[in-house]
């Protein structure tokens, strides 16, 4: 096995993954300033006004989603990257100063384009620096970031909260602590803005464009001279086998339409398989299984906690099971623990059991669906389209989060907790047959390996 400069790499994929816990902070953060803000700006008794605080982030996240690709590929990997760290730092600061519900409005939608330009930018480039043998791993670290962003923003709204879990009521929350909930984020941002500017450049993009000293330099740091050759050798063929192929236009043609509709539906299916709607619904959830506030609040931090621990797991997984084999576990796993906890539901079992069946959904999701989705969508694409079309499966995820949180609340109230997860169940159950026949396995190939296997006319996607 070749010799890596592993410090090297593993800094400019650590800075690169400060974007994704950015979008895991600003994600969850909302949910504890909420009952703070809520007074603040009046809007308590108002649940238009509320859905549209809690919303108007996900507009953000569909328009960031929706641009960064191209913009990704006429300005490069790194500037991009400047931008969402940039809108991160303003919009943290922004959200937490305003005292003008529009204002504030207008900071959240901010935060929303950050999270929409990150959740793809930051997964594309690490894949599009990493080595081949080790670049699952290295993807999932930037779900690993998100997952510690998710149980940092908990943590801070559990500790800024903590004298209204004890009855004691404090106007200081209601008029500055949740502003400090917002603010906090902005630290790790202003950190992001200035370490970005010391990591390079996407090899692979600087290729493409033509630069290719600068791509050389760059996979010379990485691997050596030797690798730096054999790499920019098998980008040329690659670029020279897709031709004039770039654009949103060419995903949906031949041969790629395929490989974006498994994209898609991988995209799709990580927010439709449900286990995100225990974040953003933790407190009915838990209440549902006969909890307390204060025992809810701390479940969430359980929750968080699961979240961090099984990523980890899955960053040591992902190179030696596979991507595709870890899918259909994370699928088939997830579909038998709704079934259980919809069951569960239905016979009216309370306590610590349905929060064990709520923490190994949560384990189960956090070693699977959860970062293979995200490397899966870096490595599918060839390079030509791969920032558009990485764009274009991070908004249709984003269409899946914004349809899934809408939707709980509504089936919750028609079909009850039981019937509510025995439908993710079912969906899930269907992700397994799916994945099973037609997801490609990715691993130990390089990028421009998966490329020239997936796009060759008459092979067959499965493997």
């Amino acid at each position: 096995m070749k010799t890596f400069n592993k410090r090297f790499v593993y800094f400019i994929c650590v800075v690169s993954a400060m974007g994704g816990l950015l979008f895991g902070y600003d994600w969850v953060v909302i949910g504890g300033a909420k009952p703070f803000y809520e007074v603040f700006f009046d809007i308590a008794d108002s649940p238009k006004m509320q859905g549209l605080a809690m919303s108007i982030a996900l507009v953000g996240c569909l328009i960031g989603a929706m641009t960064a690709g191209s913009l990704a590929d006429r300005f490069g990997r790194k500037k991009l990257l400047v931008v969402s760290s940039i809108t991160f730092l303003v919009s943290a600061f922004g959200t937490g100063y305003f005292s003008e519900f529009s204002l504030f409005l207008a900071a959240r939608f901010l935060s929303g384009v950050g999270i929409g330009i990150a959740s793809g930018l930051s997964p594309m480039y690490i894949a599009e620096v990493a080595p081949t043998h080790i670049r699952g791993k290295l993807v999932s670290l930037n779900q690993l970031t998100i997952v510690i962003g998710i149980l940092a923003a908990q943590i801070t709204n559990w500790l800024i909260a903590e004298p209204v879990i004890h009855n004691t009521i404090d106007t200081w929350n209601c008029q500055m602590g949740w502003r400090w909930m917002f603010w906090a984020g902005a630290f790790p941002a202003l950190a992001f803005l200035i370490l970005v500017f010391f990591i390079p450049e996407s090899p692979r993009w600087l290729a493409m464009t033509g630069k290719t000293a600068g791509a050389r330099a760059i996979l010379s740091k990485v691997g050596g001279e030797g690798y730096a050759e054999d790499e920019l050798k098998a980008i040329s063929e690659a670029d020279a086998a897709a031709g004039e192929q770039h654009g949103l236009r060419t995903l949906f043609r031949r041969p790629l339409l395929k490989i974006v509709t498994i994209g898609i539906v991988v995209a799709v299916f990580q927010q439709w398989s449900g286990t995100n709607v225990i974040f953003n619904y933790a407190q009915e959830i838990f209440q549902s299984a006969g909890y307390s506030l204060s025992d809810v609040l701390f479940n969430i931090v359980v929750t968080g906690v699961t979240n961090v621990i099984f990523t980890v797991v899955a960053m040591y997984t992902v190179e030696r099971l596979g991507r595709r084999k870890l899918m259909l576990i994370g699928s088939l796993g997830l579909a038998i623990v709704y079934l259980t906890l919809g069951t569960c539901y239905y016979l009216e079992v309370k306590g610590a059991f349905m929060v064990l069946l709520v923490v190994l959904a949560i384990a189960c999701y956090a070693m699977t669906l959860g970062p293979i989705t995200w490397v899966l969508i870096a490595e599918l694409f060839p390079s030509r389209v791969r920032a558009v079309a990485v764009g274009t499966c991070t908004f249709a995820l984003w269409v899946g989060s914004t349809t899934l949180t809408y939707t709980f609340p509504l089936l919750n109230t028609s079909l009850g907790s039981y019937g509510t997860f025995w439908i993710y169940a079912i969906i899930c159950a269907l992700g397994f047959i799916y994945f099973n026949r037609v997801l490609p396995e990715t691993k130990g190939k390089s990028l421009e390996e998966i490329e020239k296997e997936l796009t060759k006319k008459g092979e067959k996607v499965r493997r």
